[in-house]
This record gives structure tokens, sequence and C-alpha cells, in this order.
């Protein structure tokens, strides 16, 4: 039996092991992710309400320990609950809910040994896929700076590592000498601009860690994929709601966040556009993010954090690039490809980003300065 179709067999198996009322009456796939398998569950209550579910079956080829990303998942929104409870929020909107199996267990381990998951179903909420305007982006600053605040006294250092040396540079950039010293593949002498492009900023690869290293930085929990698409807007207000989709949610730097999100978010082009003309930073929209982002931190971030919004954005986006042509160097073996040389095209576009970040280094610095004085919230 393949491995879809066993996963198809086991649903009803694991559904059978969690604590729901009434009555099933629907289930169907759900969302485009591309990790795990989401489904969506319809219940009809005694008194005619529905209940909606999502489950999920968890990737656990990527996510090598999933009974840790689940503890790490269940401590984090368990203490956000407390959080916004305390500030009159309401926590069944406002931060996902882990639905308990029957034994009171926050997975399932079926026969089949894939491992399951349950969350209560935010209602009356939409996902969006793009930024299409500076206050999408501003929205989505806001709320990912909003996770920040609330989790700025957990402790860090308790939480599980679910991807070893995820945002990790000096480790990315070790990864990628490698690729290049061994080429496996023969394909270095395509990309010889981008290996020297690469590796003439060695120097700068460890500018994060070694100030983490030195106490310069606090360690922090991070989530670790803030696109736009991982925010829950409400549908009627338009309000960024919940922060979702917190399976890399482990210890790193705010600047790990912050960074991603303008790397994905603040560029003129598609990550694997072809036309670098079409790449760059565009300062509107990084200083939409910058403004939401420190607003939502709310006051929660250091003058050193704050010093170095610019170099995150850097380092994120260099470190994706060098991850991208490691991977094209290797033989596409990470990263799916979709044509001849995407993971070097992706790299391209991250290094023009790269380019045109240190062209524009002043303006980045001015932009972040001019929010330094929020107060906190």
């Amino acid at each position: 039996m393949s491995t879809e179709n066993q996963t198809c067999a086991n649903i009803d198996e694991a559904i059978a092991q969690f604590a729901l009322a009434g009555t099933l009456t629907e289930k169907s796939p759900y969302g485009n992710g591309h990790i795990n398998d989401t489904f969506l569950l319809i219940y009809e209550l005694p008194e005619g309400e529905k209940k909606q579910y999502i489950l999920q079956r968890m990737n656990h080829t990527i996510f090598k320990n999933p009974v840790q990303l689940m503890e790490n998942v269940v401590n984090v929104t368990e203490y956000l609950r407390k959080g916004i409870l305390a500030a009159g929020g309401n926590p069944d909107r406002e931060t996902l809910n882990v639905v308990k199996t029957k034994d009171g267990g926050i997975y399932y381990e079926d026969s089949a040994h894939n491992y399951w998951r349950m969350f209560l179903f935010i209602e009356n909420t939409v996902c969006l896929e793009m930024v299409e305007n500076a206050k999408d982006f501003y929205d989505s600053a806001a709320a990912f700076g909003n996770f920040q605040r609330m989790l700025a006294n957990y402790p860090a250092q308790t939480l599980h590592e679910t991807i070893p040396n995820f945002h990790n540079t000096p480790s990315r950039f070790l990864d990628f000498k490698r690729a290049v010293e061994k080429d496996v593949m023969g394909r270095a002498k395509l990309a010889e601009k981008e290996i020297a492009f690469a590796l003439s900023r060695e120097g700068e690869a460890s500018a994060l860690t070694e100030l983490l290293e030195k106490g310069e930085l606090p360690l922090r929990v991070t989530h670790n994929d803030t696109k736009l698409n991982n925010i829950l807007f409400d549908a009627d207000t338009k309000k960024a709601l919940c922060v979702i989709d917190l399976d890399t949610v482990m210890p790193g730097l705010s600047l790990y966040d912050y960074g991603d999100s303008i790397r994905f978010g603040a560029s003129t082009g598609a990550e694997d556009e072809k036309d670098l003309s079409k790449i760059s930073l565009d300062l509107s929209l990084f200083e939409a993010f910058t403004k939401g982002f420190i607003e939502g931190c709310g006051g929660s971030l250091t003058d050193k954090e704050i010093e170095m919004l610019p170099m995150g954005a850097k380092l994120m986006t260099y470190e994706c690039g060098i991850r991208f042509l490691a991977d094209f160097l290797e033989g596409d073996v990470y990263f799916k490809i979709h044509r001849e040389g995407h993971n070097l095209d992706r790299a391209r576009t991250q290094f023009k980003l790269v380019a045109d970040m240190e062209a524009k280094w002043k303006e980045m610095a001015a932009i972040v300065e001019k929010y330094v004085s929020i107060p906190n919230n």
C-alpha cells in the first residue's frame, strides 16, 4: 500500500482517538500546505450547531521528532492562551488550541507510525498568500511583533530545536563551502559569479550568532517561518488575528523572524524571477514592515536588536541564497524544482536582493532609526 493510501486508510483510526463531541458529517482535504497532510472535520452537535476541527498528519520525514515538536507547540500555545486571557482577549481565536486525545495525549501515533494532531478550527478567518499593499505587510509585521512581545518572557532555552541549526548562518555557510568543494554534479562552473559573491561575504555570516554568544542579543522564542500566509485575518474586520503554523517555533533571534519577512515580502520580484532587473528592495514595504514589527513588539526589543534589524534582513536573505546555491551544486536534493537551474535562479534573486540592500543600507538604517522611539505598550 502506498504512503498516500496508507494515510487515507488511517485517518479514521486517528479521528477515533480524539475527544470530540457530536457526529462527524464531513471530512475533506484542507489548505495548500506542502509539508503536512491537512483535513477539515465538521461535526454536528446534538443541539444542531456545527463544530469544526483541523486534523493533520505531521510530516516526520522533515520533522524528525514530532513528539518534541508537539511539546513546543503545546507549551507555547498554552502560555499564549494565559496571556491573551489576562489581556481580555479571546484565546479560542487569537492562538492555536490543541485538541487532546481521549487519553489526554497531545498527538496520536497510528498503527502505521504516522503522527496525527488536531486543532480547533478558527472560523470566519482568511489567509493572504501574497503582499498586495503596504497595509497587508504592516499588519503581518504587527502580528509577528506581537507574537514576540507576548513570548518575550518565555524561557526560550527550554524549547526543543525542531530543525537543528535552522538559521545558524555560519553553519549554513560551511555547508555551502563543502558543496562548492565537492561539486558532485560538476555545476560549479555554471555558478562562478554566485559562488564568488557568497564567499566574499563570509565575514558577515557570523554577525548575529557572535552577538548571541556574547550575550549582546537575547535568545528568543522565534517562529522561523514568518510568511504572510501564516497569519489568520478576521474575515470581517481584516484585522490580523492569529499566528499559525508553529512547527518551526524554537529558540532563536527576533532578527530571524524580522529578516525572513523582509526577504520574502519586501522584494519587488518573485523568489525565482529570471529577470534580475525586476529584483530590488522596496523601501516603502521595508518601512511598513519595520514600523509594524517594532510597534507590535511594544518595547520588548533591546536597543541592540533594533540596531541590527537591517543586518537581520540582509543575513536571512544571504543565508537563503547560499542554501539555494548549495542545493543547486548538490543536485537539487532539498528544494523542489520545476525547471533546469531553478535553484540557481533562486540563489541569484537572493544575492541581487542582498546587493540592493547594501546599496540602500543608509536608507534602511534611517528608517529603523525613525521608529526606535516607539514607547512600550
